[in-house]
């Protein structure tokens, strides 16, 4: 049977969409917002209308039937924590991201979106490895302030699609395999899967640097670093201002590669340097299942670079085989989850969190 299926993924200034024929890509598009546009809205949430005509414009000029539709799956926003796979969109978890969401985030227009339109033709809409997703083991919640707890905030949607695909095609069941994931991007996570769940992660803020987040630092040096500069100014010179950006003047890594080729030791160090904080989190993922790993996959943009995949590969591939995943596909991971829902390979999940 083919299911036609709409995936959604609102950014901070465009709106991704594609339609799919159970695998098949058959539309794919990306509307911009300008500044100007955004500009005009106090908050994330009050853009929805916006956004949904937007999308609503295209699907006409495309000449698109949405009563073709068998499902729609938006990008899952920042709800409280959320187990992972699909998630049927309801009233709740459409007022908890307008009026009450974790964090404001465009990410959050997914399932409102995507409800309104299901709606309209009849079918359900779905979000599907939301942002919000954790699932860590209680033991890796543990930090050494009882203030703090580990919270899992990582690429979660590339993440397990990724996963699920390399299990698949080693033919493997991802739900009875052990694999550790690097998503490689302008922030850099990296996620430890067991037996279908994500038990442990290295977050952006407390692993490898990336092209423009800091990473993990020296708790003291910080410490003196918050007390002479604003809070405005550290949350930017940790997320934006970190990373590549501060170690080389530019968050572009075809650049960092340029430098290399042009022979800049400097910048050959600082780039080496990433990927050894990216196979150092790898293994210290490792050791939680006691090195018992059947895959290890890089994916994201960076994966793209033979030369920082090859830095990686050389320090971890003892622990199990490396895969090279390059890119994202957030439309195509999304339209898949809903899929397999379609099709009984997976159970979506209620939310009924308040």
């Amino acid at each position: 049977m083919n299911y036609k299926i709409l995936a959604i993924n609102p950014g901070s200034t465009s709106t991704k969409l594609a339609i799919y024929e159970n695998e098949k890509e058959l539309y794919k598009t990306n509307i911009t917002h300008s500044n100007e546009e955004l500009e005009k809205y106090p908050n994330i949430a009050d853009q929805y209308e916006m956004r949904y005509e937007s999308i609503m414009n295209f699907l006409k000029e495309a000449s698109i039937d949405t009563h073709e539709l068998a499902a729609v799956v938006g990008r899952g926003g920042l709800l409280p924590p959320v187990k992972s796979g699909a998630y049927l969109v309801n009233e709740k978890m459409v007022d908890r991201l307008k009026n009450n969401p974790v964090v404001h985030h465009a990410s959050n227009l997914g399932a409102m979106i995507a409800f309104e339109i299901a709606k309209a033709v009849g079918v359900n809409s779905y979000i599907y490895d939301s942002v919000a997703v954790d699932e860590l083991e209680d033991i890796a919640r543990i930090t050494g302030l009882k203030e703090v707890k580990r919270k899992s905030l990582v690429h979660t949607l590339n993440m397990r699609a990724i996963a699920i695909k390399t299990a698949k095609e080693s033919n493997k069941d991802y739900n009875s395999t052990t694999a550790i994931v690097a998503h490689l991007g302008g922030g850099i996570t990296i996620s430890l899967h067991k037996n279908g769940k994500m038990i442990d992660i290295v977050s952006d803020d407390e692993g490898p640097f990336s092209p423009e987040r800091s990473g993990g630092l020296p708790g003291k040096d910080l410490v003196s670093m918050c007390y002479k500069n604003d809070v405005s100014t550290m949350k930017k010179k940790l997320r934006g201002k970190g990373g590549l950006t501060s170690l080389l003047s530019t968050n572009n890594t075809l650049e960092v590669q340029k430098m290399i080729d042009g022979g800049d030791e400097n910048a050959k160090l600082i780039y080496e340097a990433m990927a050894y904080q990216v196979a150092k989190g790898i293994g210290e993922l490792a050791t939680v299942v006691d090195g018992k790993v059947d895959h290890i996959i890089l994916t994201g943009g960076i994966a793209y670079s033979e030369i920082f995949t090859a830095w990686i590969k050389k320090r971890v591939e003892f622990i199990a085989p490396v895969i090279i995943a390059a890119g994202e596909n957030e439309l195509e991971s999304l339209a898949q989850g809903a899929l397999r829902v379609l099709t009984g390979e997976e159970e979506a999940n209620i939310y009924d969190i308040d």
